[in-house]
């Protein structure tokens, strides 16, 4: 697996984890690769800082790992991930833990095409990118999970 930071053409920055690097190009060259918060499908990958780990758990100045800070969104972003959220949850059937084979059996045409949401361990978001089944990772997680 392998995280992007990207960006739109309207300056949204945003990252997600893809199979391989030529998952991301695969699904960039099929459309599926939007802005999380407007939906661009003009999409780049962004600069990004290599992640080297030091051993050490904590910053230098001994506070939380910088993976675990918090990082609050601006309300723009807020707004357009609740607006996503509600999308979602008005206009595709959540189908939990199932979301893999659902997804997997509409890709082969054994079930209709329909809009389906749910969950996927990481091994079967995987196998599903690697099989060319388009799925994306949604940026929150089921109402019944969020705190």
């Amino acid at each position: 697996m392998i995280k992007y930071s990207l960006k739109c053409d309207k300056g949204h920055a945003f990252e997600s984890w893809f199979g391989s690097a030529s998952a991301y190009d695969s699904l960039k060259l099929a459309g599926h690769v939007t802005c999380v918060l407007c939906g661009s499908g003009s999409v780049e990958k962004a600069i990004m800082a290599p992640r080297v780990s030091t051993g050490d758990t904590k910053s230098e100045d001994n506070q939380t790992p910088p993976a675990a800070a918090s990082n609050p969104l601006s309300p723009e972003a807020a707004k357009a991930l609740a607006t996503m959220r509600k999308n979602v949850e008005e206009n595709a059937t959540y189908v939990g833990g199932n979301f893999a084979k659902e997804a997997r059996a509409q890709f082969l045409g054994d079930e209709p095409d329909r809009p389906i949401w749910g969950e996927a361990n990481p091994e079967q978001a995987k196998s599903l990118i690697e099989d060319g089944v388009p799925v994306a990772p949604l940026p929150f997680v089921p109402t019944r999970k969020a705190n």
